[in-house]
């Protein structure tokens, strides 16, 4: 009888899961395992980007259910805490197996990890297997007809969707026999939840794991793919998928949203079929971060166009900063989405652009403080499509938004939520403010002083000529 042991990571889910299914074809017991390192919520050299709190609080809940779903196969997760290697070694040796799989990470910090795993298993005798159970390709299997990594997105994308086929999804195995071994901890031990709750928001936003996944991708299939090309702008309604943190924590993988959307629409009239296009591009937009993450790993702490290095940036300012993370810098659309990312662990991408451009343009902070935030609070923290998202607003960035693009968070308001209702729902305090002053409440002091509102910290176009001479200076 042979034994292998699943590390469970990014990848929490039984169905379209190439480690597991692997695992279970060759072995006659598996050993389904996730391990609590310190590597990963501690910051160090060897990981300077550790879990933040609202990731901490889905992989609470996500474990929490991938475990449920073991259990209808009459298995369980064993839980370990502490070094990963030295935890697999000692289950491998409690357990007797022969050969370990996983499922692959891009982060710098992991790939530098599990190859050291890797060499030292296998020296020891160990099978380790890797898999991809993330991406639609791996970042080292699209490159340009010069053989280089991509640098701007249009092409990378013009390559990969004419490599892009739907294919079916693995099934979820049937687990072979598995006994329970001692030394696991429990769930609890790991401390992932925060000792102060201030997660209800999230808790009521959302649904961790693989069930939520799926309900999640029907929701968006049975109504916001239809309208996705004109609604996803749109931060009032639900026009987006908003599968970012289950594909992050590997709920679900492009393969089993790619399949089933092909599925659900194959049985519209084509007549009245929606367009799943515009959708898969941005999915093509995930695969391109971990492209670049890939090739350019210095990319979360270093300008990816090195001539930023010698960009004037204004000195960082705490006060300036904290305004902006509590969502009162007087700028409406600029709180509204800040307030709603520490309410629900999530922003609008829209908004997120928004928010950003004021951070880096009108306040000229560095985008680096901005990407440090949304890595602590976001559920869909993500190294790859933070680093791009950031360094694309900053325009230091892969295919970056020009420098002299500065979101103005009036016009934009004005364009995707004319109505008011996105700015009503998470600014309460301008909820009966009259619509001609609501995206710009700072015209009538009387307003301001009756609501409690703040004053806008900076004038937008002022500070937007600022951000633009900075931007003249550093070129000439």
């Amino acid at each position: 009888m042979s034994t292998a042991v699943v590390l469970f990571r990014h990848d929490l889910r039984l169905a379209d899961n190439p480690a597991l299914t692997a695992a279970c074809a060759a072995n006659t017991r598996v050993l389904p395992v996730y391990i609590h390192s310190p590597d990963d919520h501690s910051p160090d050299e060897k990981n300077p980007w550790p879990a933040g709190p609202a990731s901490r609080w889905w992989l609470h809940h996500s474990l929490t259910a991938l475990d449920k779903r073991l259990h209808a196969h009459r298995a369980a997760l064993h839980l370990c805490k502490g070094d990963t290697l030295q935890s697999l070694q000692t289950l491998i040796r409690e357990s007797g197996a022969t050969a370990v799989h996983w499922n692959r990470l891009y982060e710098p910090a992991a790939i530098a990890r599990d190859t050291q795993i890797k060499n030292t298993l296998r020296e020891q005798g160990v099978g380790v297997h890797s898999h991809n159970a993330a991406l639609w390709c791996e970042p080292w299997d699209i490159a340009t007809q010069q053989g280089d990594p991509y640098r701007v997105f249009t092409p990378y994308w013009r390559n990969l969707r004419q490599q892009l086929r739907v294919v079916e999804p693995l099934p979820e195995p049937a687990l072979p026999g598995w006994r329970k071994l001692p030394g696991g901890v429990p769930l609890s031990s790991l401390e992932l939840l925060p000792r102060i709750r201030w997660d209800n928001g999230l808790a009521d936003a959302w649904q961790p794991g693989e069930h939520g996944a799926k309900d999640m991708l029907e929701l968006f299939a049975d109504d916001a793919i239809g309208y996705y090309a004109r609604a996803r702008d749109v931060p009032s309604r639900h026009g987006t998928s908003r599968l970012s943190p289950h594909l992050h924590f590997g709920e679900i993988s492009p393969r089993q949203i790619h399949f089933e959307l092909d599925r659900l629409m194959r049985r519209v009239d084509a007549k009245r079929r929606p367009d799943i296009e515009p959708y898969l591009r941005e999915l093509g937009w995930r695969e391109f971060a971990h492209h670049l993450l890939f090739h350019f790993p210095r990319t979360p702490t270093e300008n990816f166009n090195p001539r930023f290095d010698r960009f004037k940036w204004a000195r960082a300012s705490k006060s300036q900063l904290a305004r902006w993370q509590q969502g009162l810098t007087g700028i409406p659309l600029v709180d509204a989405g800040m307030r709603e990312l520490w309410h629900t662990g999530w922003m609008h991408n829209r908004v997120r652009m928004i928010v950003a451009s004021f951070l880096t343009k009108n306040l000229r902070q560095h985008w680096s403080h901005g990407a440090r935030w949304f890595w602590d609070t976001l559920v869909d923290a993500d190294l790859a499509n933070n680093t791009l998202g950031w360094q694309w607003v900053a325009g230091c960035g892969a295919d970056a938004a020009p420098y002299f693009r500065v979101f103005n968070p009036v016009t934009q308001a004005k364009k995707f939520d004319p109505d008011g209702v996105y700015l009503r729902c998470w600014l309460p305090e301008l909820a009966d403010a009259p619509l001609s002053l609501l995206h710009e409440p700072w015209k009538d002091p009387a307003l301001l002083q009756r609501s409690g509102y703040p004053a806008p910290m900076v004038d937008l176009a002022t500070s937007r000529q600022r951000a633009l001479a900075a931007y003249k200076a550093h070129r000439e």
